[in-house]
């Protein structure tokens, strides 16, 4: 039976399909074999990127679009609950982070310096991000639920990411102060309350611009389902995926003894790549790092990261099965294949040398109070607004300026 009359017969009969059932399997498969192969955290781990990867798909929950809706068309419903996710996941982290350990694992933030690498390479992802259709989260539970462009999107992120480490020590050699955490400086609760008032002014500008623009805000549509049938198949509410998403990023915190990250992963399977091609990356700057070292020279499923971003694309791709929406469309025109890559590289590139996307930079940043994480944002938003104005190169019919959501 093909994918899309699998898709076509969910939604109506109520049965799980076969794609879900499939997923399901390949799920309970992988657990298991990394809680005997590994350990039982880097199973739970597995799991909880399948949770991150199912909450993802059914909230829709995208930076992106987000940013292209608002910097586009002046809507500031998905940047407002951004800031629901980032309030929630600051209450929680600052206490622990100030603590130093949560529930007996000792955990730390992603704390990294602010300077050149981070404004450059953040300016180059938000570029990207609007260019190749998706963020590093985006990426990976768009084609997870079966968007075969974003799996153009997803190799050449890779090969990106790849490339970055080749120059990395040139980056890291620019200007820079060093890492600066607010949770240490200040402390937790002064540290909260200032983020809470930024994170209110942010929602504040985006409910001005929107009253100004269209006169009222955007209100979400019906929902078509309710109850267990909603859970099970979506869509859910985005204030629903942003505490979600919090929380989730909590347990990776209270498992991983750090925050959710996606991008490393992808440098590292492109050094895997490029190590069975023959080329050996160990002699490379970021690949003598000791961290990095330990990775590269393990198995990918030693590595959290990794581990949790099969997670997220098997969550997406049960997700989409029990949502009846698994049916790839392999027409893609040459012009969005060519912004694929084009996007994805930069994507790939501009991560690596900004320590990190919008989850390990911007999400995980600023959860872990360090100021490198709102550059991130700042860069990355301003690099969204130029490849926004890009994209009706390579999307026929889009138009930079428009009224109408996409």
């Amino acid at each position: 039976m093909s994918q899309i009359t699998m898709a076509s017969r969910a939604p109506g009969s109520g049965a799980v399909s076969p794609a879900a059932w499939v997923a399901l399997g390949l799920a309970l498969i992988g657990a298991l074999g990394l809680g005997f192969g590994q350990s039982s955290r880097i199973a739970a781990l597995f799991v909880v990127g399948g949770a991150f990867g199912l909450v993802l798909y059914h909230a829709a929950f995208g930076f992106t679009s987000a940013w292209r809706n608002f910097i586009r068309d002046g809507r500031g419903r998905g940047l407002r609950a951004q800031m629901v996710m980032l309030a929630i996941v600051v209450a929680l982290f600052f206490p622990a982070l100030a603590a130093g350990s949560l529930f007996g694992q000792e955990v730390s933030g992603f704390v990294s310096p602010v300077g050149t690498s981070v404004l450059v390479g953040a300016f180059i992802f938000g570029i990207g991000m609007q260019l190749g259709g998706g963020c590093a989260s985006g990426t990976l539970y768009t084609a997870g639920g079966g968007n075969a462009r974003m799996l153009i999107t997803l190799a050449f992120f890779i090969i990106g990411s790849l490339l970055a480490t080749i120059h990395f020590d040139w980056w890291m050699a620019l200007p820079a102060f060093e890492p600066v955490s607010v949770v240490e400086s200040v402390g937790a609760p002064l540290g909260i309350v200032l983020s809470f008032a930024v994170f209110a002014a942010i929602a504040a500008v985006t409910i001005l611009v929107e009253k100004r623009r269209h006169g009222r805000l955007e209100q979400a549509d019906a929902p078509k389902r309710h109850g267990l049938a909603r859970f099970a198949r979506g869509p859910w509410p985005l204030v629903a995926g942003a505490i979600a998403l919090a929380l989730l990023n909590f347990v990776t915190l209270a498992l991983a003894g750090r925050p959710w990250g996606i991008t490393s992963a992808f440098a590292l399977w492109g050094a895997k790549l490029s190590e069975l091609g023959g080329i050996d990356p160990s002699a490379w700057f970021y690949w003598q790092q000791p961290g990095n070292a330990a990775a590269l020279s393990s198995s990918i499923f030693a590595d959290i990261t990794s581990v949790m971003n099969i997670g997220i694309i098997l969550g997406a791709l049960l997700a989409a099965a029990l949502a009846g929406r698994l049916a790839p469309n392999f027409a893609i025109p040459l012009r969005s294949i060519l912004a694929a890559a084009i996007g994805g590289l930069m994507l790939g590139y501009g991560a690596r040398i900004a320590f990190g996307c919008n989850i390990g930079a911007y999400f995980g940043g600023i959860a872990s109070g360090s100021l490198h994480g709102w550059l991130w944002l700042v860069a990355a938003y301003a690099g969204s607004v130029l490849g926004v104005r890009l994209r009706p190169f390579f999307f026929v019919g889009e138009r930079p300026h428009v009224t109408k959501d996409a």
